[in-house]
């Protein structure tokens, strides 16, 4: 059974989903805002690349370090990610997030695409919501988002849609 949740806390749950695509993603010439993640975690917060053989599990500094390094190098020049759909769940303390996103960027000068879906958690902390893990693992051939997740994707496909406000 799950419980409703009063309008603040989806507000405040969307708030600190909306800030993490903002931190990641950055246009051309631009920087991340990695920094601005440490805000939306506890301090023990986990983050978990999970779309190959071996999840990757990293603290917000570890997720933050290699992606830098990629931005300071040169090698990553621009990111784009956003959530196409979600269902969240909220029962007193706890919520969970379940989302689809779409990811986009340019690597090594090579463009690339990809969805998937992430797992989010969050708890509530005396300084309000905080996300307290977050796992992802990407569509790749036998295993595609389910449809009903999936149904507003075209809207994320060009940066700056309707689907990004």
């Amino acid at each position: 059974m799950t419980t409703t949740q009063p309008d603040t806390v989806s507000a405040d749950l969307k708030r600190l989903t909306d800030a993490f695509f903002r931190a990641v993603s950055f246009e051309p010439g631009a920087r991340p805002s990695y920094e601005d993640l440490y805000a939306l975690f506890i301090d023990s917060g986990l983050l978990i690349k999970n779309v190959g053989p071996t999840p990757e599990i990293s603290t917000v500094a570890q997720f933050i370090r290699p992606r830098q390094a990629s931005v300071d190098s040169g090698q990553l020049t621009q990111f784009h990610e956003a959530e196409i759909s979600h269902v969240t769940e909220v029962f007193g303390n706890i919520a969970h997030r379940f989302s689809s996103y779409v990811k986009s960027g340019t690597l090594d000068g090579t463009a690339f695409h990809a969805r998937g879906m992430i797992s989010t958690q969050f708890v509530r902390t005396a300084d309000g919501w905080k996300m307290s893990a977050m796992a992802w693992d990407d569509e790749r051939a036998g295993l595609v988002m389910p449809e009903r997740f999936a149904l507003s994707d075209r809207q994320h496909l060009v940066r700056g849609g309707a689907a990004d406000a």
